[in-house]
C-alpha cells in the first residue's frame, strides 16, 4: 500500500487555527429586499483546535455553526478571515490546492442516507475518495476492507447498497469513507442527530476509539449539549454567527457566563433524582433572531433575562427599545470578551456571576407564568 503523505502539524501550532472568520451571503434575486445587506451567517469567529482534541460547537438553529464547519473546509468560500491548518494558511489556497488538503481534513454529515450515493455499493463508497487522490493504487480492496473492520462493518458488506442498511450502519459507512484517507481533522455536523438514542452511543464511542487511535482532531456541531459535553474537551456556543463563550468543558458547564448559555443548559433535561439540585429553567423572550436584520449592540440583548435584571436596578443606565427600558450598553454597544481563567471567555456586559443565581431563578419563574 502506498499511504498518503504524512502532513504533521508543525511545531508548536494547533492543528486548527481560526481567526476572524466571516461569511456574507448575498441574496443575488433583483427584486430581494435583502440583495444590499445579505445575510451574515458567522461573524468575526475565532478559535484553535489541537490533535487529539474535541471542540464541540452548539446553538439553536441559524445560529451558523453548520456554515462554520463547512468554511473550515472550504466547502464555502469565506468573506473575510484566516483559517490555518497544520501551520499553513489555507484561506487562500486555489481549489485544486484544497484538494491536497480535503486528504487530512474530512467531514461527516447529519443524514447518514442523504450523504450516500444509493447507486453505489459500500466497497465503491469507501474506496472513492482513495480513487479521486489517487491513493493506494496497488492495495485499494485491502485499504477498503481494513477501515471498514476499524468501523464495525463486516467484508460481506461492501458488495451492498446503502438502502440495506439501518441508519447507525450507514453512518459506519459515513465514517469510514471519512477514514479512507487516513484525515488529522473530522469536521462532524450533526453526526448523531438523526439516530436513536442507544444507536448514538455506539456511534459516539466508535468516534471516540478512532480518536485516540489516531490522534484526530474534532469539530463537533450540534444542538443536543448532553452529548457535546460526553464528548467535547472545549465548547464554544454560537448565536447569530457569533461565538458568545467557548472554554474547557466542565468549566462552562459548572459555571456558565453568559445569559445565552445558562438558557441553553436549563433546558437540558435531568435524572428525577436531581430536580432539587437548583437549577430552573430559564425562559427566552422570541424566537433567535434575523441574520438579514442584526439587532444592535449586543446581538442577544432582546431576548436577555439579564438585560431585564439589569435593568431593574436604577444605576443601570437605560434606554427604550421595542417597548421596553434595556441598559443602553447592551442596546448601543458590542459586548468586549470577558476571561475567567483557562481559556474561559464569554462576550457579555453583565457576565454570569455566582451571586446571580437567585435572580436567575425569580426570572425564569416569571418568565414562565407569562409564557402560559
Amino acid at each position: 500500500m502506498t499511504p498518503p503523505t504524512d502532513r504533521r502539524d508543525k511545531s508548536g501550532e494547533p492543528l486548527l487555527s481560526v481567526e476572524g472568520l466571516s461569511k456574507t451571503f448575498h441574496d443575488r434575486r433583483l427584486f430581494s429586499r435583502f440583495r444590499g445587506a445579505g445575510v451574515r451567517a458567522v461573524d468575526s469567529v475565532s478559535f484553535s483546535l489541537d490533535a487529539g482534541e474535541t471542540l464541540g460547537v452548539v446553538g439553536e438553529t441559524g445560529s451558523g455553526k453548520s456554515t462554520l464547519g463547512r468554511l473550515v473546509l472550504r466547502l464555502v468560500e469565506p468573506s473575510a478571515g484566516r483559517i490555518r491548518f497544520n501551520g499553513e494558511d489555507i484561506t487562500a489556497l486555489s481549489q485544486r490546492q484544497i484538494r491536497g488538503m480535503r486528504q487530512q481534513v474530512q467531514m461527516i454529515f447529519q443524514d447518514p442516507y442523504g450523504s450516500l450515493d444509493p447507486r453505489m455499493s459500500v466497497g465503491s463508497i469507501v474506496a472513492e475518495p482513495m480513487i479521486v487522490h489517487g491513493l493506494w493504487r496497488g492495495g485499494r480492496d485491502d485499504r477498503v476492507l481494513e477501515v471498514m473492520r476499524q468501523v464495525g462493518l463486516q467484508a460481506e458488506h461492501r458488495s451492498r447498497y446503502p438502502h440495506e442498511f439501518s441508519g447507525g450502519q450507514r453512518q459506519r459507512i459515513g465514517i469510514a469513507r471519512a477514514m479512507a484517507l487516513q484525515p488529522k481533522l473530522l469536521v462532524l455536523d450533526e453526526p448523531v442527530s438523526a439516530l436513536d438514542v442507544s444507536i448514538q452511543a455506539q456511534i459516539i464511542n466508535l468516534l471516540r476509539d478512532l480518536q485516540q487511535q489516531a490522534d484526530l482532531g474534532f469539530l463537533f456541531i450540534a444542538h443536543d449539549l448532553a452529548v457535546v459535553r460526553h464528548v467535547s474537551n472545549r465548547v464554544a456556543v454560537m448565536y447569530l454567527g457569533e461565538i458568545v463563550e467557548i472554554g474547557p468543558r466542565d468549566a462552562l458547564y459548572a459555571s456558565p457566563m453568559h445569559p445565552y448559555t445558562v438558557s441553553l443548559l436549563s433546558a437540558v433535561p435531568v435524572p428525577t433524582v436531581d430536580r432539587d439540585s437548583g437549577r430552573d429553567r430559564v425562559v427566552l423572550h422570541g424566537e433567535i433572531g434575523s441574520a438579514t436584520n442584526l439587532p444592535s449592540g449586543c446581538r442577544f440583548h432582546p431576548r436577555c433575562y439579564k438585560a431585564r435584571l439589569k435593568a431593574e436596578n436604577p444605576d443601570v443606565e437605560t434606554v427604550e427599545s421595542q417597548g421596553e427600558r434595556l441598559p443602553a450598553a447592551c442596546v448601543m454597544h458590542r459586548p468586549r470578551p470577558v476571561d475567567a481563567g483557562d481559556g474561559h471567555v464569554a462576550t457579555c456586559h453583565f457576565p454570569e456571576r455566582g451571586e446571580d443565581r437567585s435572580q436567575i431563578a425569580r426570572h425564569a419563574v416569571a418568565s414562565s407564568s407569562g409564557a402560559g
